[in-house]
């Protein structure tokens, strides 16, 4: 299906094609380093916390937690510099992390190290939206994203099976290496191919004051803050399920450490459709209707598939295709929602895109993780923090959009 093309005035870039696909591997560099861990964790859990292996969650919570803060910092320094110079600096801070992570002795040295990742990995993932909002607007914008988040979907289906392929040939710490080269490969190939897409003229000064202006300014819009929380509430979800698949899918249903990652790819590539059925129906459904119809439907999937499992009924066979069900919806759940609150969030806010990004983005990150945590840390040998994680968050999004909605039943692109 073609893309839309962006306003005649837009700088010099790369074709559509070109450009759809390195800002989903910008994107993607935080789905990698999420998902290549998973089957990393029992061993650096032997290696470094034997007595409490389940600390080693903690891994991905820092990572996150470092994606949270950096992306504060990231929207108003590519707003003052410019989006290539401030991905490519948070490009460096993500390999430096990487390298650093290879050496670490402890564990709690080790979770330093991911967090120096995930505060570098904050500014692909926030300048990467804002680059985007430079170009296109609206359910334009909400189409391209739904190409970027498919990759961003698609990754984790891949990446643990990658990350056991590495483990196999180099150990736990070979996969930091695998962070080193692509990050090598997303710099370069942005500093090579894709021109700035923020003209001198429309950059605003490194300074407290206007930093200050236009944070109160996102802060201050009520749609902003109710798409801000949506946000969290999604991303809670699907942290928390990230959190808590491995041990789940291996110790809950007995699979293999082998069997996981190939489990897992599965249900990437099922989920992925999200993302199509998103780019395909979002210009004539809107962005808003779309996404409150996803969250309605996972509290439906999440109770008719974990309700079975938890009291019994279903065993054996029966509750593993239950909970690959559940699992398959709440990462299709994100290919359909993402990109559109993303773009509902920024739609006011073009003129300042970066901050807003950068605002929207830490708040919903942050807030995600108080949540996701905690939920994988109260992992008690059944799915049943996880469902009730699902549901709840789920039910929450809906109530949030439908109050949206009720807010401001006209708006544009909604």
């Amino acid at each position: 299906m073609p893309l839309p093309r962006p306003p005649k005035t837009a700088p010099d870039r790369l074709g559509q094609t070109e450009f759809v696909a390195l800002m989903a591997v910008l994107f993607a560099i935080i789905a990698f380093s999420i998902d290549s861990m998973l089957p990393a964790l029992p061993g650096i859990a032997a290696d470094l916390s034997p007595e409490t292996p389940n600390r080693a969650q903690l891994i991905i919570s820092a990572f996150v937690a470092g994606i949270g803060v950096g992306i504060f910092f990231a929207g108003p320094i590519s707003d003052a510099v410019g989006r290539k110079p401030t991905v490519i600096g948070g490009l460096v801070l993500y390999i430096a992390g990487a390298v650093l992570a290879t050496q670490a002795p402890t564990l709690e040295t080790l979770l330093a190290a991911r967090f120096l990742q995930g505060l570098g990995a904050a500014a692909p993932r926030v300048v990467t939206i804002a680059l985007v909002r430079d170009l296109y607007e609206g359910r334009a914008m909400a189409r391209i994203m739904s190409f970027v988040m498919m990759v961003f979907v698609m990754i984790p289906s891949v990446a643990p099976a990658m990350g056991t392929v590495i483990i196999a040939g180099f150990g736990w710490r070979g996969i930091f290496w695998a962070f080193v080269a692509f990050g090598l490969v997303g710099g370069l190939w942005l500093h090579l191919r894709q021109a700035e897409t923020l003209s001198p003229a429309r950059r605003r000064p490194l300074r407290w004051g206007p930093i200050r202006d236009a944070a109160a300014e996102v802060a201050g819009h009520r749609m902003v803050r109710l798409y801000i929380a949506a946000m969290t509430l999604g991303y809670a979800q699907l942290f928390a399920l990230l959190v808590s698949i491995q041990p789940v899918m291996t110790q809950v249903f007995g699979l293999s450490d082998a069997a996981f990652p190939l489990w897992f790819m599965a249900i990437g590539v099922v989920s992925a459709g999200g993302t199509i059925i998103n780019a395909t129906l979002v210009m004539r459904l809107g962005m808003r209707r779309l996404a409150m119809a996803a969250y309605g439907g996972m509290v439906v999937v999440a109770l008719a598939t974990g309700v079975p499992v938890l009291t019994g009924w279903a065993q054996g066979g029966v509750a593993l295709a239950l909970f690959l069900i559940f699992a398959t919806a709440v990462f299709f759940i994100a290919g359909l929602t993402f990109g559109n609150l993303n773009a509902l969030a920024l739609q006011p806010m073009g003129h300042i895109a970066g901050l807003a990004s950068s605002v929207t983005g830490a708040a919903s990150t942050l807030l995600s993780v108080v949540i996701a945590a905690p939920v994988g840390l109260a992992y008690d040998g059944t799915i049943g923090p996880l469902v009730l994680c699902t549901v709840i968050c789920s039910a929450l999004c809906w109530a949030l959009l439908r109050a949206s909605r009720e807010a401001a039943p006209v708006a544009a692109g909604g």
